[in-house]
């Protein structure tokens, strides 16, 4: 093994490591503090089944574990998908949603919440994953029937999802019957974390490692498709054909975490990117790393929002935003000045 593989994979350790640690410590913390001991005991319970389910055992496995469970599901699966979206665009500045997938997902969820259909606990989250799913299923029929092999069509077919469905949504919204029903649907927009259960864990755990699964099957295309299209080409790739199997799986993993959290942004913008600015482009270390550091982000960011100002909680995604925003900001900056 070359040294730098061997310190990829050092690397890939100790990432995983801060995040068994940052999750143990995410679940001791909260109005009634809990020891790591005491965390892991818990755990250890749990996973044995001699779990009392009262006290720290109830606290820990009924409230706790099921929000930071989804805080690394959909940490990864985001992290992985702007990962591959950045490579699919050559952008940036491309994230999870650039597809539309995210305001797929949203138009049906905020349609139920109006409607007062998402009354039963399972609806919202299997609702918004069928209007992501359906809108990947849009972008392969509109992919494949396209001649070409640049990105800027499924570029451009994502911008255009996003405003239509986003002008959808608002109209929505606007016209809500109940003033309550309107806050609900800008709640979920803007993603939260509270009040998940285990039940929303198993709804998203296939489709989200089932879409990482996917996008590490194809890391050597990731690196051909880095290298630019023609090059990929030459190389004997399908570049169409690789880059919609791509999407898709990236689609499938974001679908699966928006359907249960709404909308969390800048995770999967400033994960990966990240990610190559400390470690460079090969995606054989940025698609694991990439997953492994969004997933960690998340959950701090949950923990922060649950806990910084203390008794107000806000919500997850607004802590993402605050922290991604200024990111954006340095990458539009950083890329303006390295194009002078």
């Amino acid at each position: 093994m070359r040294r730098a593989d061997s310190l990829r994979l050092v690397t890939l350790m100790v990432l995983g490591a801060a995040l068994v640690v940052v999750f143990l410590v995410a679940l001791g913390l909260g109005p009634i503090h809990v020891p790591v001991e005491g965390t892991a005991a818990s755990l250890a319970r749990l996973v044995t089944g001699r779990s009392v389910g009262t006290g720290t055992d109830g606290l820990i496995g009924a409230v706790r574990l099921p929000r930071v469970l989804v805080a690394v599901l959909v940490g990864a699966a985001l992290g992985v998908a702007g990962a591959a979206m950045q490579t699919i665009f050559h952008n940036p500045l491309a994230e999870p949603g650039i597809t539309g997938v995210s305001s797929g997902a949203a138009l049906v969820a905020v349609l139920l919440i109006v409607t007062g259909l998402a009354k039963q606990p399972w609806m919202l989250p299997i609702g918004a994953f069928f209007g992501a799913m359906l809108v990947v299923t849009l972008i392969q029929a509109i992919g494949l029937g396209s001649a070409g092999v640049s990105s800027a069509p499924l570029l451009l077919v994502g911008i255009a999802l996003n405003a239509f469905l986003g002008a959808v949504i608002s109209a929505v919204i606007v016209n809500a019957k109940q003033a309550e029903q309107a806050r609900s649907a800008l709640f979920w927009l803007n993603g939260d974390l509270t009040g998940r259960t285990m039940a929303d864990v198993r709804i998203a755990v296939l489709p989200i490692l089932a879409g990482i699964a996917g996008v590490l099957w194809n890391v050597r295309e990731l690196n051909l498709l880095g290298l630019g299209d023609a090059t990929a080409q030459t190389a004997g790739l399908d570049v169409r054909r690789a880059k919609l199997r791509i999407i898709a799986a990236a689609a499938l993993a974001t679908a699966g975490g928006v359907a249960i959290t709404g909308i969390i942004a800048f995770v999967g913008l400033a994960v990966p990117h990240l990610v190559r600015l400390l470690w460079g482009d090969d995606h054989r270390f940025v698609v694991p790393a990439s997953a492994l550091m969004a997933a960690i982000f998340l959950v701090v960011a949950d923990t922060c929002a649950r806990m910084m100002f203390s008794p107000v909680v806000l919500q997850t995604g607004t802590v993402t935003a605050l922290v991604g925003a200024p990111f954006l900001l340095f990458l539009v900056l950083r890329r303006a000045r390295s194009e002078r």
